[in-house]
């Protein structure tokens, strides 16, 4: 087995030069380029099944043909630059108890290639290594080494041999270790955090004293007292004295603690003293690094908080970036005053991020730059009346910034007033019918035929006028009559350079008018209006528009969705005939409005609106009440989807769908709106406004998939995408409404990633619902006002806004107007720049496989330049290459609450994220699947009926349509929402609830699994940790999940399900569930005609008492043999706590036949065995039987968490112990022949399937896990188990080896403990005793595999296209989430197959006699 792919916590960071950013995720170094912009370079595993925890490279000058990078951000890529054209960087690796030297190679003639390359063996020590430091004298081969339980070593790395070590008279257990090195070992000083709370600094080389050895103890020369908590992170900044410690306490203290270290080993001043408490964190604080003015401080809340020192050690600004776990790395570059600094955090999600931070940065600048903005500034409104509605105007300008802002306010008096450059002034001033009552809206718009830009003005009153004019020109104006009832709202809405104006009046009428703004010769504006027919919207109460967006449609016509105050969504269509026309625009020019009365033509516009006929359109579809009765907030279209917001605290995602003329003949056009998807904001946040496209921080995702294969290792950004395109809509965006509308036409019909804005109490509030974290919050005072957030041009979330609100009569800011917003920058935003985007914060449960897509990826050549492009359709581009790959699609339900749908490519180790699915209000135990072709071509398309269930009794089913890109050329996912199911659903909605009694909320889903797929849906059963065992029937067209029984057989928690299907030789289907309990037993049902059973539950066939303890995992599968005796073998293997495996053989036989016989050479247990199971039979159903069970008493050292099968006989199981084995389930017994020492600490879920991997991808691949052989396949022993350690040296001996194995000798591979030992290889080849442990070079190891799989010493480029066919994959889930990749497994079973073969060939003749 080896390592395909890693999602592991990042435990390690280390900037190198403010050039390079080296991260540790397990056990894989990966650097990172910053320059010109942040990418992965190279990876490689260097600490085997050890946790990197630190990297420490030498200095700069310790190393030949280097030389300093030092200067600003802009300079640093000519500082890299010498007049050598490559150079190396060496690093001491290390975590656990090993130490690795690797060295960094930058090649300069190939733009700054970089590779890895590991230097020596792996330095295995006796203790936990805390703290690593280089020597810095003449020696450049020496370590010093600080250990967990307060000691220090010497090493040289040269030779592997500790040459000094001291221990510490306070000989506690230390939890962080900080080592202060000069030019030798007496200098040093080691800065030790203990378990008692404490700091002690002590000198491990004696401050020169020679008499000192290793015999003596050194004694504590401080101790620094005031941590109520264990310590985990020390800093020290040379330049102040100061050292910095993070607690469990959740505090940061600063010390003064004076000069440390240098000659002779200086232990500072005698009474260190505390000069701050810095209290901020809301959980446990995991790092701290220390700058010149600022603190730097990350912990187990998610969040990085930066303290100004000067400020008296106040949080100035906060980073945070990553989903649940918090951050678990902490690295800051160096810097010299205010210097810009990069600050990257590592996420327990995986997820790595990067920020720039000026140095000694002031509180303006980063104020902002926190979620919650405590400060308001008031705008000081002067006018008369009190201001009811605030606007923003030249929003739409892109490069506007926050001190340009203008805003516009209307009084209850029927004034407008402008804000800008810090004055107020009035506008225009309305006559008395606008006052008591206004409604405003204000737009920009672009002048015809020119590229100025003005601000039009929209005010409503109540009985039914409309002003709209310029604000620059006021007089340039124009008076609407929306009937003669109240102007309930006003909606301006921009398409393809159109502005359509919408008024809801009285009796649902939305009056709507297409307004053009031109300009003569001589330069005078002038205003165009012209009418358009009317929307009636469908009858209810509350009957005015709030939301409307224009879509477009190339067969239909023109489409818009609106929403009302009913909470309904409504979809018009209006015929291409009825556009208007220009020729009969009502113009009015500023010239000839001046000093004229503006009430209009009343008989011009009667006649205007006999000429479209008087037409009013009725709604196509409508979607009554979908978001409640508190009405919709906005509606919005991106990329060929729409999203609608309302007071219900929902976002629905939905699109206009064309249905067949029979499904709905009632739908003009077959059209309808048809909801994909409902996501919840947090809990209390009921009223929100509108949402804001995330716009994308991944630099790979940026540059459209460019260095492809140097990015396998990114987990690029691309949540929630979507594949499904909008039928009815043209293949292009319309420009202005987002950002992305210029984007290219791939990108339509794919869900985004978005924020929610919204009230959550008193505040207004930016949430992000996948990584659950505001990203934004104004104490405003809640809702019921008028607001505008800056900027919303593009409707896209740049990472940083100010809101302008309306509050006790004041016009408030979040921020004052006149400031510059230079905290605007992309890097310095508050979500960072994503390097590479986490999965699951808290842990992984459940793991599900969707299936494979194959994609296509085709290679253009330009013919002029030879750059690669991915331009189709131009003469100078030529095909070269057509390149296919093949992409795992796979869901995983997390503590988080989140389910997330991600695709693997296996022979690159790369993995998106396709969708983050955030419906679950606890955390997600269990998840399945149904899958089914897609509905283009098979290999490209893929559709699954995916089910999750986990606390609180709840139950999710989506319908997933996975298919491939071929514009971006990545796998894309969409979500459709199809039904959802708690037990207290019916509870919750009765009046008297309180008299009656709830079910237990702690009530949670154990397991699920598909039984009977169906046209419609499928039947489910569910495994309850109430003790109950349910059956549910899914139907997707009803969107409803049923409950059809349930029985409480077990009495205790059921642990897990699993199904089996059978065939007779007649044709007939059976369909057996096995349910595992906690008392160690499995029942067997017969659910052949579960659904008509009704409510009445039924009783199972058989009981099998398998394990002491509980049975976490079940594996089951039938063979054929014996059809010929009317029955069939079903062999069940179970998993439990007590880490035994238990295999169980069932004699399955048909109604329709007496008599039980035996198969496979297997004899019945016998009578008392027998007699100790409890059977229920009938002689119309199925008779079962017990025939034989073995067991492996320790398969693993831990509780059995996950197990399932492989390929026939070929069973996976995994473990807490972080071991993954394979096993070969025989006639009698149960035969080890694989184990695999995996990185995924509390592994809970497993996934396997077989596959193939292409030629290309095989033979091409670079993975950064290239350089470990992390074990070979395992031959297990009847009699006994013993270690083997074969090297690159040894490769002769596997013939021998394959040979013994024929003959039925067995070769096993374990330590001394049972675990793991791994095949290494040093880079000569050669192999010693002691080195055998170690990791081998890539090239060596490559060949190894190739060679022990074959058994004949050939290579793996030897190997038949159908061995190839037969790979199979092992994803494990735990922390994280680990691809392995078992080669040959038809081999390997062909080879026990033979060894097999003497002990079965009695009983084969007796089969086949």
């Amino acid at each position: 087995m080896e390592t395909a792919a890693l999602v592991a916590p990042v435990t390690a960071l280390e900037f190198l030069q403010d050039a390079f950013l080296l991260t540790g995720e397990g056990p894989v170094l990966t650097v990172f380029s910053l320059h010109p912009r942040p990418k992965a370079c190279a990876s490689l595993s260097v600490l085997q099944h050890y946790r990197i925890y630190g990297i420490r490279p030498t200095s700069v000058e310790a190393v030949p043909a280097q030389r300093s990078a030092t200067g600003a951000h802009g300079r640093k890529r000519d500082g890299l630059s010498s007049t050598s054209e490559s150079k190396f960087y060496d690093l001491a690796v290390f975590g656990g108890k090993a130490v690795r030297l690797v060295r960094l190679h930058v090649d300069l003639r190939a733009g700054e290639h970089l590779r890895l390359e590991i230097l020596g063996p792996l330095m295995e020590l006796q203790d936990w290594a805390l703290d690593v430091r280089w020597l810095s004298g003449d020696n450049r081969s020496l370590l010093c080494v600080a250990v967990s339980h307060n000691s220090a070593l010497l090493l040289d790395i040269v030779t592997g041999n500790v040459l000094f070590q001291r221990s510490c008279l306070e000989g506690c257990l230390l939890y962080s270790a900080l080592l202060l090195v000069h030019e030798s070992w007496a200098d040093t000083i080691l800065v030790g955090g203990t378990v008692f709370n404490q700091l002690v600094l002590w000198k491990p080389g004696g401050g020169g004293d020679k008499s000192v050895d290793s015999k003596h103890k050194a004694p504590v020369e401080r101790r620094l007292l005031g941590h109520s908590g264990v310590i985990f992170s020390i800093s020290y900044l040379q330049e102040k004295g100061w050292l910095a410690s993070a607690s469990d306490d959740r505090s940061v203290r600063v010390w003064g603690v004076g000069a440390l270290g240098g000659p002779e080993g200086k232990c500072g001043d005698l009474n260190p003293a505390c000069l701050r408490v810095l209290y901020g964190h809301q959980a446990r604080v995991f790092s701290v690094r220390l700058s010149t003015g600022n603190v730097f401080s990350a912990g187990e809340d998610g969040a990085c908080l930066v303290w100004d020192w000067a400020g008296g050690g106040k949080v100035i600004r906060t980073l945070k970036g990553h989903r649940a776990g918090g951050v678990r790395a902490l690295a800051v570059s160096e810097g010299t005053g205010d210097e810009e600094r990069w600050v990257a955090t590592g996420g327990a999600d995986g997820g790595v991020r990067l920020w720039r931070v000026k140095g000694s940065e002031g509180g303006e600048e980063t104020k902002m730059e926190d979620a919650v903005t405590e400060k308001l500034t008031d705008l000081k409104f002067p006018g008369h009346g009190l201001p009811k509605a605030v606007c923003m105007a030249g929003e739409e300008d892109q490069n506007a910034s926050w001190s340009q802002s203008k805003f516009v306010v209307c009084t209850d008096q029927g004034t407008v007033y402008q804000y800008s450059d810090g004055q107020w002034e009035m506008v225009w001033q309305g006559t008395p019918e606008f006052q008591s009552y206004c409604v405003m809206e204000t737009i920009t718009v672009r002048v015809k035929d020119s590229t100025a830009k003005v601000n039009l003005c929209a005010v409503g009153n109540l009985s039914g006028s409309i002003q709209v004019f310029l604000i620059s020109h006021p007089r340039c104006g124009f008076l609407l009559t929306g009937g003669s009832g109240k102007i309930h709202s006003l909606i301006w809405q921009e398409a393809n350079n159109r502005i359509y104006l919408l008024a809801s009046g009285s009796g649902g009428l939305v009056h709507r008018w297409f307004v053009e703004v031109e300009s003569d010769e001589n330069s005078s504006l002038a205003l165009s209006v012209n009418p358009l027919p009317s929307f009636l919207l469908s009858p209810c109460v509350k009957r005015w528009l709030t939301a409307a967006v224009r879509l477009h449609s190339t067969t239909q016509g023109l489409l818009w969705v609106c929403g009302d105050r009913r909470g309904s969504l409504l979809l018009f269509q209006e015929g291409a005939t009825q556009e208007p026309k220009m020729g009969d625009d009502k113009r009015m020019e500023e010239g000839w409005l001046t000093g004229r009365k503006q009430t209009g033509d009343e008989g011009g516009e009667e006649r205007e609106r006999k000429e479209v006929g008087d037409l009013v359109l009725h709604p196509l579809s409508c979607l009554f009440g979908v978001h409640g009765k508190q009405g919709v907030t906005s509606v919005c279209e991106y990329q060929g989807l729409l999203y609608s917001t309302g007071r219900d605290g929902c976002v629905r995602v939905f699109r206009v769908h064309l249905v067949a003329p029979e499904k709905g003949a009632e739908n003009k056009g077959g059209l309808q709106l048809e909801v994909l998807r409902v996501q919840r904001a947090c809990k209390g946040m009921e009223w929100l406004e509108r949402v804001l496209i995330l716009d994308s921080d991944n630099p790979a995702e940026e540059e459209e998939q460019e260095g492809d294969e140097e990015l396998g290792e990114e987990c690029e950004n691309h949540s929630q995408n979507v594949t499904g395109k909008l039928e009815v809509t043209e293949g292009r965006e319309e420009k202005g409404r987002f950002r992305g509308g210029e984007e290219k036409t791939e990108n339509k019909g794919r869900e985004a990633r978005f924020a929610i804005i919204g009230f959550h109490a008193v505040h207004f509030v930016v949430w992000d619902p996948v990584r659950q974290e505001r990203l934004l919050a104004v104490p405003c005072g809640g809702g019921h006002r008028s607001w505008r957030l800056w900027p919303s041009h593009g409707g896209v979330w740049p990472g940083y806004g100010a809101l302008v609100f309306i509050k006790q009569g004041a016009v408030m800011a979040s921020q004052p107007p006149g400031e510059a917003s230079s905290w605007a920058g992309k890097v310095g935003r508050t979500g960072g720049w994503g390097l590479r985007e986490g999965v699951h914060g808290r842990g992984i449960g459940c793991v599900c496989r969707l299936g494979t897509i194959r994609g296509i990826r085709n290679e253009m050549q330009t013919n002029s330049t030879g750059d690669w492009t991915k331009t189709e359709g131009r003469d100078d581009v030529e095909e070269v290459e057509r390149e296919e790959e093949l992409w795992e699609i796979v869901a995983t339900g997390g503590e988080d609450t989140s389910l997330t749908v991600l695709a693997v490519r296996p022979d690159s180790g790369r993995i998106k994220v396709l969708s983050v699915i955030t419906d679950h209000i606890s955390s997600v135990r269990t998840v399945t699947a149904v899958t089914g072709p897609g509905a283009g071509r098979e290999e490209q398309t893929l559709s699954a009926l995916l089910v999750s269930a986990g606390g609180r009794a709840q139950m999710q089913c989506y319908r997933l349509l996975v298919g491939w890109d071929r514009q971006r050329l990545v796998p894309s996912c969409q979500v459709i929402q199809v039904a959802s199911h708690r037990l207290d659903e019916q509870w919750e909605r009765r009046r008297n609830r309180h008299k009656t009694v709830k079910m237990d909320p702690e009530t949670r889903y154990m397991s699920v699994v598909a039984l009977d797929e169906k046209t419609d849906g499928c039947l489910l059963a569910l495994a309850g940790s109430d003790g109950a065992l349910r059956l549910f029937s899914v139907s997707e067209v009803k969107h409803q999940i049923d409950l059809l029984w349930e029985t409480f057989y077990h009495q205790r928690c059921v642990l897990s399900v699993a199904a089996c299907s059978l065939e007779d030789r007649k044709g007939n289907r059976y369909k057996l569930l096995f349910s595992a309990a906690t008392d160690g037993k499995i029942a067997v049902w017969d659910l052949t005609d579960a659904s008509s059973h009704g409510p009445t539950p039924p009783i199972p066939c058989l009981d099998i008492h398998t394990h002491q303890s509980g049975v976490n995992s079940l594996a089951v599968w039938a063979e054929g043999r014996g059809h010929q005796e009317g029955g069939c073998l079903v062999t069940v293997a179970s998993g439990g706590d007590d880490g035994q495996l238990t295999v169980s053989v069932i004699k399955v036989q048909y109604p329709e036949d007496g008599k039980i016989g035996g198969s496979r050479g297997i004899s019945p247990i016998s009578e008392p065995r027998l007699s100790s199971q409890t059977q229920f039979q009938s002689p119309n159903q199925l008779h079962l039987h017990l025939y034989s069970q073995s067991h492996i008493p320790l398969a693993h050292a831990a509780p059995l968490t996950a197990l399932k099968l492989l390929s026939p006989d070929l069973v996976v199981s995994t473990s807490s112990d972080q071991r993954v084995c394979l096993w070969r389930v025989g006639s009698t017994d149960i035969r080890h022949i694989g184990a695999l020492c995996c990185h995924v600490a509390d592994a809970a879920g497993l996934a396997v399937w077989e596959g193939k991997m292409t030629e290309e991808g095989d033979k091409n691949k670079k993975t950064r896990f290239e350089s470990e052989q992390e074990i070979s396949i395992w031959r297990g022993s009847q009699t006994g188990l013993k270690a083997t350690c074969q090297t690159a040296a040894q490769f002769n001996k596997d013939k021998k080896r394959h040979d013994e194995a024929k003959d039925g000798e067995p070769v096993a591979a374990v330590g001394e403990t049972g675990d793991p030992v791994c095949q290494t290889s040093n880079e000569e080849g050669g192999e010693t005793a002691g080195e055998c442990r170690h990791q081998t070079d890539a090239d060596s190891v490559a060949e190894t595999e190739g060679e022990v799989n074959t058994g004949t010493g050939v290579k793996a480029s030897r190997e038949t296209k159908e061995e190839r066919e037969k790979t199979g994959w092992v994803l494990v889930c735990g922390q994280g989430f680990q691809l392995l990749r078992v080669r040959d497994t038809e081999t390997d079973a062909e080879m026990w197959t033979t060894g097999r073969e003497k002990e079965t060939a009695t009983h084969r003749v007796k089969e086949t006699s």
